[in-house]
Formats: C-alpha cells, structure tokens, sequence
C-alpha cells in the first residue's frame, strides 16, 4: 500500500481497512488519495470477501485535504484541472472521486466507524460506505467552501440518497461543523455508538454470516434504487476545475491559513 497510508487485514470474509496517518489525522495527501484508491480496488477482487470496516488510526477518522497537499495543487494548476475533468479509464469517476465512490461501488456492504472528525474529504469518504456508525462526540462538516471549492469527491453520487437537497445545501453553503446527534438526525450517519469501531465490526460479522447472495443483492438493490449515481460526477468535475485556482479561491485559502476574513474579488 503507498507508503503504508493505509492498512488492510482480512478475516473470516471481512477485511478492515485503516487509514494510518495518525499524526496528521489521516488527512489525505497524495499518498493517502493513492492508497485509499488501491485499497478499494484489490478488495474488489478479493474472493470470499462479505463485509468491509473502514475506520481511521489514532484521535480521528479523518480531518480532510492536507493543506499542505491543497497548497502544492497550485503548482500544478492546469494539470490539476485536466485530471479534475477526465475519467478514470473506464469509469465516470475522476482520480479524486475515486477514493470515496470506490467503496459504494463494492460489491459487499461497506461499515464506517467514525471518531474524533470527519471533515471535507473525510466526510465524502464516509459518506462512500454504506453505513456510518459514528461515537457520540464525533463531528462532521462538509468543509470545502471554508477552502472556496465545492465538495468533489464523489459527494453528487453519494448524499442525495441520504438527506433533503436544502439540508445538504445548508451544510456545503456554511461549511458548519456538525455534532453527531445532529449527523445522525439529518442522515448523516446511520447510527451512534460509544465504541464505533466494535459495533463497526459486529455489524461486518453479522453481515457475513447472512448468505452472501442475498447481502449483495441487498447492496445492488439499495444503491440503484435510491437517488444519487453517476450521472453528475462529471458536472462536480468542471465546476471543480473551473474554480480551483481562481483568485477568489486563493483568497479563501490564504485567509484560512492567516486567520483573517477574505477579501473577495
């Protein structure tokens, strides 16, 4: 796994991946936007698999963008907005969807175990299992307008089948940071736990000991039925790539990192 970013360890059918960057509170890099994304592409192929636990090393699950790595985009700007705007080979997802869409995409149930934070790109990685079980003090924020961008990693194929447009605009306008009460009451989370990370893996094993059959064909059913798909990845895609490295979107970052209010153009 790219540079151990992420670990894996499988049994009894349920394999359980860690996001292992516990001092930086598993924030991703581009080694952590790699590793999640190999992550959940070996376990699509992995036999006998019938449940997944995805969970976060150390004070929380995953505080979102490294600002260092959301600097280091500006380098690179108009490769950046290529990638942005270009599929994966045979996908719709672009590489920056693909770490939080690749996990609603398996096959098996997907159980996240969230503690401490689930921010920005945290929170679109939650939101790409099937079901979040989150400890009581855990917050959650749909943060990226703080940074002047929209949410882009997959959020168009993952929220709408979970809360009401105008409670999911609510959020993405105010970047708010959201308790777990909160969370769980707007669908943000399925339920609460006091240990997520136990109830996370009593759930893959209850799962797993249900035919494997019927638990896949539960997850296909759930999926296509609800709304939220593919179709509109594409759209975060070119509104991403049109606003990322705008002046206004600098703005927002130099502000943030300053401790100011913006001044808008």
């Amino acid at each position: 796994m790219t540079q151990d970013r992420v670990t894996i360890t499988i049994e009894d059918g349920v394999a359980e991946v860690t996001l292992n960057r516990p001092d930086k509170l598993n924030a991703f890099d581009e080694a952590m936007f790699r590793a999640v994304s190999e992550a959940g592409d070996r376990l699509a192929g992995e036999p006998g698999l019938r449940a997944v636990v995805l969970t976060g090393a150390g004070k929380g699950f995953c505080a979102g963008i490294d600002i260092g790595t959301l600097g280091g985009f500006a380098t690179r700007l108009d490769a950046l907005r290529q990638e942005i705007v270009t599929p994966l080979p045979g996908r719709a997802d672009n590489p920056f969807q693909h770490p939080c869409t690749v996990w609603a995409d398996l096959p098996v149930p997907v159980i996240a175990a969230l503690h401490g934070v689930a921010f920005g790109a945290g929170m679109q990685l939650a939101l790409g299992a099937d079901l979040r079980i989150a400890a009581p003090d855990t917050r959650l924020s749909i943060m990226e307008s703080r940074w002047g961008l929209i949410p882009d990693m997959g959020l168009t194929k993952l929220l709408p089948g979970l809360m009401r447009a105008d409670q999911a605009l609510d959020l993405i306008l105010t970047a708010r940071i959201v308790e777990a009460p909160e969370a769980l009451a707007l669908g943000l989370v399925t339920r609460l736990a006091d240990d997520p990370l136990t109830a996370a893996r009593e759930a893959a094993r209850a799962i797993a000991a249900r035919s494997p059959e019927a638990v896949r064909g539960a997850k296909e059913l759930v999926r296509a039925a609800w709304p939220g798909g593919d179709d509109h990845l594409a759209l975060e895609a070119r509104l991403q790539a049109a606003i990322i490295g705008s002046p206004n979107q600098v703005e927002a970052v130099m502000a943030g990192m300053q401790k100011r209010p913006p001044r808008f153009r």
